[in-house]
């Protein structure tokens, strides 16, 4: 709050975002008498939720889990009604959270921040937005979502398609009917295959363009009944507990042994029991998984046995069976009947690693081959430029002028994912250098913006006006994120983890990879040294 270790400004934490982390630290800010103004591009809450209104939009994270632990009561009080949540039950829950505390009065809706520049005599900061409106404020904290900045691939001819174009990323609020219609879905990650199941259920004719095949597991969907709901609220704290232990973020537990330090048969059936779980979690079987190439090979084997089972077509599972990359080094996709829809007359797989698309014509799309696959609705699901991409649409100046996108020219520059040097009471949540996208990101905003809460609490209870990371301490904290990722089998892929979808942009792997649980206790440790790494600057 405002006393006589800052200087005036208009409001004294300005928060960019309106999602999960936006909304929570809102709320916590608030809660400690900071007066927040927050700013949402969109003219509601819900973030990355949303914009993602496409067919089969759905978390890979359970419901249960996927949600706030901050309000007991609202734990108590809030009924999942499927294992895992589609995107409207998500905003549902996400519009309750924003009424039942009072959040919507401290945003500007559909405002973009557009610049966001530090005074070095002050150490406050400026924001500017696309309604012309400029607030200056003591703290600066961007909420701006991984994937927030979707990406459309630049194809020869795109506007020139007579027909209806959709990106996943930033859908119809009505909703698209593709009834009786020749659709076309480029892209096969996470939206690409949570939605072609739904859209093949409508369209006369639909045709996947595969860039790159991406390993699923079906998620084992089911509607929650009162009695697991009644026993999941019961057991919430131990749920909970767990959950903050965890790499992922999540209560489940990879096998106590590693691979092959188990049967064959004791092997088969731990594989089982994760495809019968479901999702995402299937990477983390066995704790040497994402490691071992061996033992990843292990894993693999047994995903392909059990695809190739679900699709009546050789040819076509050789297309949707991935041989460029490990299982798990690209998030794996949590599906509703993905695989079994490649059965159906009506639907046709094409491999661009074969045969890329040359051109879009006013007509359809047009391979390499000369083949003209006729279409009258086309959807990119394509993804995002993650990560860094929304930070990089905002013009952040710090210290000397410096723009933050010319620092992070080489890949994003942050100590502990939180401060970046040479931009003193600025903070970027849940996004590089921080688990974010590799664990449960309700719990990571709840992590970060505690921590954020305490150290604004510590700088006014030791007269401190401002915090800056040290170079030296952004240095080593890249280099440990390098190095670990480098320890693992995950730069064997080219992922949107590192950037490897958006061309031009650096190669590295950009989130922390130790674990959701081990990240927990660094950044409390830096908290508890007083800081260690940063400068706190006295008033």
């Amino acid at each position: 709050m405002n006393d006589s270790t800052t200087a005036p400004t208009d409001t004294d934490v300005i928060v960019v975002g309106a999602g999960v982390t936006g909304l929570y630290a809102v709320h916590r800010l608030r809660g400690l008498g900071h007066r927040v103004r927050g700013f949402e591009r969109g003219d509601g809450v819900g973030g990355v939720w949303y914009w993602n209104r496409y067919p089969g939009a759905r978390c890979d994270v359970e419901s249960v889990d996927y949600s706030y632990s901050f309000d007991e009561e609202l734990q108590q009080e809030w009924d999942w009604s499927e294992r895992y949540a589609t995107q409207p039950e998500i905003l549902r829950y996400l519009d309750h959270v924003a009424d039942r505390h009072d959040l919507r009065r401290s945003y500007s809706f559909s405002t973009s921040v557009v610049s966001a520049e530090l005074d070095e005599t002050t150490l406050t900061w400026t924001v500017r937005t696309d309604r012309g409106e400029t607030v200056s404020a003591r703290f600066c904290v961007f909420a701006v979502g991984c994937l927030s900045a979707a990406h459309r691939p630049d194809i020869p001819g795109a506007a020139e398609f007579a027909g209806s174009v959709h990106h996943t990323g930033a859908w119809p609020h009505e909703g698209v009917d593709f009834t009786g219609l020749r659709v076309g879905v480029v892209g096969t990650g996470s939206s690409g295959i949570q939605a072609v199941p739904l859209i093949a259920e409508r369209a006369a004719r639909l045709t996947v363009f595969q860039r790159s095949a991406n390993y699923s597991v079906p998620a084992g969907n089911r509607p929650l009944d009162e009695e697991t709901r009644t026993r999941q609220k019961a057991g919430y704290a131990e749920r909970r507990r767990l959950s903050r232990l965890n790499g992922g973020g999540s209560p489940h537990r990879t096998h106590a042994s590693g691979t092959f330090e188990v049967s064959e048969e004791e092997r088969r059936e731990a594989f089982e029991e994760r495809w019968r779980l479901g999702g995402v979690l299937y990477s983390k079987t066995f704790p040497d998984q994402l490691t071992d190439r061996a033992a990843n090979d292990a894993a693999r084997a047994f995903w392909e046995e059990k695809v190739r089972g679900l699709v009546e077509d050789p040819a076509v599972a050789d297309l949707l069976v991935p041989v460029d990359h490990p299982i798990g080094t690209k998030r794996i996709v949590t599906d509703s009947d993905y695989y079994t829809t490649f059965n159906r007359p009506d639907v046709d797989l094409v491999g661009l690693r074969g045969n890329p698309i040359e051109r879009i014509e006013a007509r359809g799309v047009v391979l390499a081959d000369g083949t003209l696959v006729e279409l009258d609705a086309l959807v990119f699901a394509t993804g995002f430029d993650a990560m860094t991409g929304a930070l990089d649409r905002i013009e952040v100046r710090g210290r000397g002028g410096r723009l933050l996108k010319d620092d992070w020219a080489a890949g994003p520059r942050t100590y502990l994912g939180l401060g970046v040097d040479g931009f003193p009471n600025l903070f970027s949540l849940t996004g590089a250098g921080s688990p974010s996208v590799m664990a449960n990101v309700v719990l990571c905003a709840e992590q970060h913006v505690d921590w954020l809460a305490e150290c604004l609490s510590h700088l006014d209870a030791h007269g401190h006006r401002a915090i800056e990371a040290r170079p030296e301490a952004v240095e080593r904290w890249v280099a440990e994120c390098r190095d670990r990722a480098a320890a693992t089998l995950f730069p064997a892929a080219d992922s949107w983890y590192q950037g490897a979808n958006i061309p031009g942009k650096p190669r590295v792997f950009m989130p922390f990879i130790g674990g959701f649980g081990v990240y927990g206790e660094i950044i409390a440790a830096v908290a508890a040294s007083g800081y260690e790494g940063f400068d706190l600057i006295g008033a």
